[in-house]
């Protein structure tokens, strides 16, 4: 009797752990590094990067609740995330911190810097738009986004063959690579179904342009050249127009996951970035 309430006990600590908004894997020693995914995307994302940094770094990476096997939390999705990644900052008192974000992570990531200018001292943003409704919306308020909607309901009751049809879709518009492609659509698979619906309806409500004028870190932008590179620089030209000190670069041959088209280009980008956190 002992032994099972023992076990209750701990796979209710389990449980409790694991319905937090965000989970971060902690590894390494040196300055730090807070590496923030997209969208559906694991944590585990950032592992290829990390190994391909030129010095070592103390390196917090995020997962969020609903996706990598880590269980849904309520709803609005996306302010607790940003919340509890504010306050885990603030709890492990990092300095001198470089955030690092991909598409999603990038909105989370100038939410820090504006939120935290003393403490974020370097920004990578990877194919992050700060307001994506205005790119795939234009015109569209944020008050007119709600949960219950036609198209999300019509998400929510699609059969599991439809979905993982639609999944497969938008993978192969993220990356030139079709293993990867397959990879990207499990994730989106394997998430709660409610979170991939209602936990996009908040990120298209998001806009963080207006915050960028609060940010004075030197940010490097890296974007992908899908559909070509005259259209994403314009693009970011016009969503970072507010962020004073910005350095943007487009990769040749790429789409949204840069780091998976256009491995030795991002590398090589993030580490001159990060040069500076050494020569300090």
């Amino acid at each position: 009797m002992k032994k099972l309430l023992t076990l209750s006990v701990l796979t209710l600590a389990a449980t409790l752990a694991y319905s937090q908004p965000v989970h971060i894997e902690k590894k390494g020693s040196g300055k730090a590094i807070l590496l923030l995914p997209g969208f559906t995307t694991p944590g585990s994302v950032w592992h290829e990067t990390i190994s391909n940094l030129d010095h070592p770094y103390e390196t917090h990476i995020a997962s969020y609740a609903g996706f990598n096997g880590l269980e849904p939390i309520g709803f609005p999705w996306y302010s607790p995330i940003k919340e509890t990644l504010i306050q885990y900052v603030q709890k492990e008192k990092l300095t001198d911190l470089t955030v690092i974000g991909h598409s999603m992570g990038g909105n989370l990531a100038i939410e820090l810097a504006a939120a935290l200018p003393k403490t974020v001292t370097g920004l990578i943003l990877v194919d992050a738009i700060p307001c994506m409704r205005e790119l795939m919306m234009p015109g569209v308020p944020a008050s007119s986004l709600q949960y219950d909607s036609p198209y999300n309901n019509q998400m929510l009751n699609m059969n599991q063959e439809a979905f993982e049809s639609f999944t497969q879709t938008m993978a192969q518009n993220m990356t030139n690579d079709p293993q990867k492609a397959n990879e990207i659509a499990s994730w989106a698979i394997a998430a709660d179904r409610k979170t991939y619906i209602y936990g996009y309806t908040d990120l298209l409500k998001t806009d963080m342009r207006a915050d960028l004028s609060k940010i004075e870190t030197p940010t490097l932008i890296l974007g992908a050249s899908f559909p070509n590179k005259e259209t994403t620089q314009a693009t970011f030209d016009k969503q970072y127009k507010n962020l004073p000190s910005k350095t943007i670069l487009i990769a040749d041959d790429s789409k949204h996951f840069i780091m998976y088209d256009q491995p030795t280009w991002f590398y090589t980008q993030v580490n001159d970035y990060l040069k500076r956190d050494v020569e300090q």
